[in-house]
């Protein structure tokens, strides 16, 4: 099964595949320019909303700031995975063959296989190596060869006459199966059943740090390129959100156009395929990969030519919006105030700056569709919907805060008993390093997993088919996102304030307990609005594009009629889509609120725009304190006697190295 240095298809195919016709194996024939149709039609929607990205960036920093600054102090360490290493069984090679092997997992979550340890170690090439994103780790071998199976619907079923299986023929103890959509298959098998917990973990991990680099990012680049992604779905007909936005910007594009060469793929390839049952099933993967490769390739060089457009294009509308801004923000509000048919701003309900006569009433075309919609279909799941991503979110960050409060009592328990120096240097080490630790944060993952289940049978008839990024973002959020590494770093620091080396070990262990009271209080103050967050997204991205696809057909026909106002302004940063789009969003927002203040009990969840990071026109971390707010905290070296906390408390920067 191997990795991805091999292919059936030749360096001729592969070149057709990029910019003509490619022809693989079977007589496999895709129409020609694939990648590049799909970039022609993806760039021009990624440089609208480049320019609606930096309007709302430039309109935040000139509104008035006015919620309170999260209470933690931020982590700079940037979220990876912790590598981990060891030998392992692979099945690979022509014909397939378990074969021993050794796998590192680095940490960008990208996993590399070598022939032996020594070759590794002598800095050798690899056999093999993927970037994790988009696989399933399955440690059943009953449930793989099931999932194998299905693979070829059209193959009888029946596996007594095939050749013989290495999957039968060698039954495997502790395996490690790593499936994906369109890649051959990683099937790994362990020594022991401790090792194979150990590389589940981890590769669980790598997982999650690969699939979700683009929803952790804040930069303007990034938001755009959602929204573009989401935009050209919804051109193709696809309204409904579901994972084919996890990955990098070119794994992103390339699971987008895999979805579309599938249905052909399956239709010229699968009736050639030579084998029968799993061995078929294995060709297919196999060729899935070669194509996958050569797309992902293709796709990486097209946005590769786009970044120096890109780069210009920001500095370029950076230079013109934030003259220009207030007038664009005006004329938007008149725009949305119309289509509400109210004087008043669409979100947040303050009065419009625009002259109120133009304020025409349309609410029969926009409002009464609307909320026709959203008491007939929202309104019935809105309730279970809410309380399941809260159960979702919740469990896991009381699981946080219990770890995050055992690791602190562990380290005051060290201190009064006199521990050595390099003991407690080691501990203190293990404790930053607690975030990155997959043993550590298996109970807060495993919980946000729980209601995956629950929520995607709630969710489906809405067309929303994201549970896993669902349960990606409730992980990523327990483990990096201002909670627990912000956590562990606000702890860290406030320790070092408070300890010097005048304090015995009991006296230190004392000043621990009053900042580990000062740490939790924060988290509970920061978790709660996290929570509020998470909640609100999730809402947003489940509901949204099932409200614009029912509105679709009756509402807008009439948005032509508003054009003229917005191509007034003279920038690409504002659309009428964009525009009806926010009102759209406002709407629903007021409606999340409401219920989101009965599951949490909350007497202030803000319903405008300005408040809330799944608004057009907020940004997560834009209520973060500065760096000169925080502070800077000096160390100077020293020998250890007694606590000596300065050198014992390592910084952020030491426990990055």
């Amino acid at each position: 099964m191997g990795g991805r240095s091999s292919s059936p298809l030749d360096k001729r195919q592969q070149q057709h595949l990029r910019g003509g016709l490619i022809q693989a194996p079977h007589c496999l024939l895709i129409p020609a320019g694939q990648v590049d149709a799909l970039l022609r039609n993806f760039l021009p929607l990624y440089r609208g909303q480049l320019a609606a990205s930096i309007l709302k960036q430039i309109s935040r920093e000139l509104g008035p700031q006015e919620l309170a600054g999260c209470q933690l102090l931020h982590s700079k360490k940037l979220p990876r995975v912790r590598e981990h290493r060891g030998p392992l069984t692979q099945l690979w090679g022509h014909p397939p063959q378990w074969q021993p092997v050794f796998c590192v997992l680095r940490g960008d979550g990208r996993l590399e296989w070598f022939s032996h340890r020594e070759e590794y170690e002598n800095g050798g090439r690899p056999l093999g190596s993927t970037a994790l994103t988009g696989y399933t780790i399955l440690t059943s071998q009953r449930e793989y060869l099931r999932r194998l199976d299905a693979l070829c619907p059209d193959s009888s079923g029946d596996h007594t006459q095939e050749e013989p299986d290495p999957l039968l023929e060698m039954p495997v103890n502790f395996p490690l199966f790593l499936q994906h959509p369109f890649r051959r298959h990683l099937c790994f098998s362990a020594a022991t059943g401790e090792a194979q917990r150990a590389w589940r973990l981890a590769l669980q991990g790598g997982i999650r740090l690969r699939g979700t680099v683009l929803q952790r990012s804040q930069a303007p680049a990034a938001l755009a390129f959602l929204d573009a992604i989401r935009l050209y779905r919804q051109h193709q007909g696809h309204f409904g959100h579901d994972d084919v936005t996890l990955g990098s910007d070119a794994e992103v594009l390339t699971t987008v156009l895999m979805r579309e060469l599938l249905p052909e793929l399956r239709a010229q390839t699968l009736p050639g395929l030579r084998g029968a049952g799993r061995a078929r099933a294995w060709a297919w993967t196999e060729l899935l990969d070669a194509v996958d490769a050569v797309v992902l390739a293709a796709a990486s060089a097209g946005l590769r030519a786009f970044q120096n457009e890109k780069d210009e294009l920001l500095a370029a509308l950076e230079r013109t919006i934030r003259p220009d801004v207030d007038q664009m923000l005006r004329q938007r509000a008149r725009v949305a105030g119309r289509l509400r048919g109210s004087p008043r701003h669409p979100i947040c309900g303050a009065p419009c700056r625009g002259d109120p006569g133009q304020c025409l009433p349309l609410s029969a075309e926009v409002q009464g569709p609307l909320e026709s919609c959203l008491h007939r279909k929202v309104d019935v799941q809105l309730p279970r919907v809410t309380q399941t991503l809260l159960n979702t979110v919740e469990a896991a960050l009381v699981a946080v805060q219990a770890l995050l409060a055992q690791g602190m009592d562990r380290l005051s328990r060290h201190l009064r008993g006199k521990p050595s120096g390099v003991r407690l240097r080691k501990e203190v080490y293990s404790f930053g390093e607690m975030p990155w630790d997959p043993e550590l944060m298996q109970t807060s993952y495993r919980e946000a997993e729980r209601s995956q289940g629950r929520l995607r049978q709630l969710v489906a008839p809405f067309g929303f088919l994201g549970t896993q990024s669902v349960v990606f973002g409730a992980q990523d959020l327990a483990q990096q996102v201002r909670l627990m590494a912000d956590a562990v770093t606000t702890f860290l620091q406030l320790a070092d304030q408070c300890l010097t080396t005048a304090l015995d070990c009991n006296q230190a262990a004392q000043q621990l307990e009053k900042v580990r009271g000062r740490v939790l209080k924060k988290f509970q103050s920061d978790s709660g609005s996290a929570q509020k967050r998470f909640i609100r997204r999730w809402q947003i991205c489940i509901f949204l594009p099932f409200v614009l696809s029912q509105l679709e057909p009756s509402c807008k026909a009439g948005l032509p009629e508003f054009e003229g106002d917005v191509l007034a302004v003279g920038s690409p940063a504002l659309t009428i889509e964009g525009i009806y789009e926010d009102v759209i969003q406002g709407v629903l927002l007021q409606r999340i609120d409401r219920e989101l203040k009965k599951a949490l009990g909350a007497s202030d969840v803000s319903c405008a725009l300005d408040g809330c990071s799944e608004a057009p026109w907020d940004q997560e971390g834009a209520d973060e304190e500065t760096e000169a707010q925080r502070g800077t905290f000096s160390r100077q070296p020293g020998s250890c006697t007694e606590v000596q906390p300065l050198c014992l408390l390592p910084s952020p920067g030491t426990l990055r190295s």
